[in-house]
């Protein structure tokens, strides 16, 4: 019996030991206050992704908005310069929408003759083993003179 409360003992020796120790090690505060300062890290790192968040949702809505205004001055200045310049040739009016698609589709159109065609990454004609011309073969005592001279 007496042997039960010396291991007793030594394990709540032990478990006070423990505690005590790492209440009063400086490792244990340092890991404590490191901790805290992950936190707050993370804390000020996800604020910030949600401005970012809102300030791309606040931009697209701006950017909607300018484009629709932008709809409505384009189509506005096509009715006035309808309006006040009634004999001008079409060609000649900016805002009219026929002439604009019709150099947009011709512009296009050049685009993709100049992509139709695939680009030349090879020489004209044989080259190398293949170009069917006799290559001089030298000896030893040619190759010495013919770096010698």
């Amino acid at each position: 019996m007496p042997w039960m409360y010396a291991i007793v003992g030594l394990l709540v020796g032990a478990i006070v030991g423990v505690i005590i120790s790492r209440l009063t090690t400086p490792e244990y505060k340092k890991q404590k206050s490191v901790k805290k300062e992950l936190e707050v890290a993370k804390y000020a790192l996800e604020q910030q992704r949600q401005e970012l968040a809102d300030h791309f949702a606040q931009t697209a809505e701006l950017l909607e908005t300018l484009g629709k205004d932008y709809s409505k001055l384009y189509q506005h200045m096509a009715k006035t310069s309808a309006d006040l310049l009634p004999n001008l040739p079409d060609q000649d009016n900016p805002f009219d929408k026929k002439a604009i698609t019709s150099e947009s589709e011709a512009a296009s159109e050049a685009q993709s003759e100049g992509m139709a065609e695939q680009p030349k990454d090879y020489a004209n004609g044989a080259t190398g083993l293949f170009s069917g011309e006799k290559k001089e073969i030298l000896t030893a005592t040619d190759a010495v003179t013919a770096k010698a001279s």
